[in-house]
This record gives structure tokens, C-alpha cells and sequence, in this order.
């Protein structure tokens, strides 16, 4: 397996959507979303939301029909797959919530590819239900991130922290995607080895704008499923060769996959 680990967001950067306000959209529930919103955290407010679409008689294969249909564009998916197939390690890292991304990934066929989802956790109820929970309990206990950006029930880079360090032990360099707000803070605790990749003209960009020193990873922006695929797979392929200049002659061509020794092109064709 190739040292690299990618970690993915996955609203906004996996599909091209918000999975919670596709679901809510879709489902005729977007006034009274939009009603309560002011009123309780986001997280909170999707539990809420799924007990109102249920009182109304949708059901979790309603709401899974509707999770089918969030678009994902095909370079992504190829994007996952090379990855993959290159020997690196892919997770997911989301506030979305773990019935919604799992849905989704497996109606792809692409949730095998990733080794763990970090999310909010889920449920179905004996009433058929789906409840969601939040990934820190921020009522009994509080994540206490300092950043800002964090929403109360995730601090992405808490949990970033436990993956780098993973890494670190492996010594495995990291990829991070992401596009939103909740993506700055583990793009902070990225080392001077690893890779930012926020999505352009997305809150994480503008925040890394704003003073990109504080970053020490190198930051490599996308704007569409197509920049994603080739910016991703150029810095994989620059980072199996990178590790390889590192070993001994002998060991070097054959620690490459094919597609970097032969000097094949990644799938669409990968910048220099």
C-alpha cells in the first residue's frame, strides 16, 4: 500500500451537493426546514427533521430513493477508484451523517473503497425512524476547539489529529478535500509534508485566503469533479515517486504501481 492517506469530505466534495438539504428539498420539507433553522444547532435540526418527514409518512426507503439521486460526477468516482487502485488509503470525513453517506457510496458502488467513515452516527428506530446523533455530544461534553469554524457537535480536526497520527506511525503523507467552513480547522493541523486540496470559491478557500501562512501543507485548489480527478492523482503519482527516490536502487521500480513506472497517463490525463 502507497504511503498516502486522502481524506474526503463528502457534501460538496464527493457529490455536488448538501445530502441534508437534497433529502429535505426533495422530500417537500424545505419551508418548515428553513422555519426551525434559527432555532437549533444544524445537527440537531436533521434529527428534528427526520422525525417531521416520518410523522408525515415518508419512510427510510423514501428517503433513501431521494439519497440515489444526489449527483456525483463521474470524474470523482474514477478519481476514487485510481486512487484506490494505486494503494491509497481513503476515508471519509463529514458532518453529514453515516445512513445518508453509506446510502449513497454503496448505490455507487464505492463504499468497499474507503477504509472508515468518520461521521455523525445513525440509527433506525424500532418505530423506523432514522434518528442522527451528533459525533461529539456537545451538550455533556463539549469538543472545545478554539478555531471557530467548527460546527458544536464536530471538530473535524480532532479528528484529523487521531488519522495524522496514524499516518504518522505509518509514515504515510495525507491528502485532505474538503470545501466548507468545518474543513479549515483540519486543514490547519496538516503537516509541512502533506496536502490541502479546498474546493475553489467554497468557505474553505476563502477562509485559507484570508492567511494562507497559517497553513504548512502545500494547498492545490479545485473547482469541479474533472480539476479534483487530475489534482489529485498528479499529487499521488508525484508522492509514489517522491517515496521511491528514498529507497534503494533495487527496490525503487518495483515499489511503483505500473501506471507510474511504465509512465502510463492516470486516468484523463494527470498535469505536470
Amino acid at each position: 500500500m502507497a504511503g498516502i492517506v486522502v481524506v474526503f469530505d463528502f457534501d460538496k466534495t464527493i457529490i455536488d451537493v448538501d445530502s441534508d438539504n437534497w433529502v429535505v428539498d426533495n422530500l417537500g420539507a424545505t419551508e418548515l426546514f428553513d422555519r426551525l433553522l434559527p432555532t437549533m444547532p444544524w445537527n440537531t435540526l436533521m434529527d428534528t427533521m427526520m422525525g417531521e418527514l416520518h410523522a408525515q409518512g415518508k419512510t427510510l426507503a423514501d428517503v433513501a430513493e431521494v439519497l440515489k439521486t444526489a449527483p456525483l460526477d463521474p470524474h470523482v468516482v474514477s478519481a476514487i477508484k485510481a486512487a484506490y487502485a494505486l494503494g491509497c488509503d481513503l476515508r471519509v470525513l463529514s458532518d453529514a451523517n453515516l445512513f445518508f453517506i453509506e446510502t449513497i457510496l454503496e448505490h455507487h458502488g464505492l463504499r468497499g473503497y474507503f477504509s472508515e467513515i468518520n461521521t455523525n452516527p445513525s440509527h433506525v428506530d424500532a418505530d423506523g425512524r432514522l434518528r442522527i446523533a451528533p459525533h461529539h455530544d456537545f451538550r455533556s461534553a463539549p469538543h472545545g476547539c478554539g478555531v471557530g469554524t467548527c460546527p458544536p457537535n464536530m471538530c473535524k480536526g480532532q479528528v484529523l489529529d487521531r488519522i495524522l497520527r496514524e499516518a504518522s506511525a505509518g509514515r504515510k503523507r495525507v491528502i485532505y478535500l474538503g470545501d466548507g467552513r468545518g474543513d479549515y480547522c483540519p486543514s490547519l493541523r496538516l503537516g509541512r509534508e502533506d496536502f490541502m486540496m479546498p474546493r475553489r470559491g467554497y468557505p474553505v478557500w476563502d477562509l485559507i485566503r484570508q492567511n494562507p501562512a497559517l497553513l504548512q501543507a502545500e494547498v492545490h485548489p479545485w473547482s469541479d469533479g474533472r480539476e479534483m480527478e487530475e489534482t489529485l492523482l498528479r499529487l499521488v503519482r508525484r508522492t509514489l515517486v517522491e517515496e521511491a527516490a528514498l529507497l534503494p536502487l533495487d527496490c525503487k521500480l518495483e515499489s511503483l504501481p505500473v501506471a507510474v513506472q511504465d509512465g502510463r497517463p492516470m486516468p484523463l490525463g494527470v498535469k505536470n
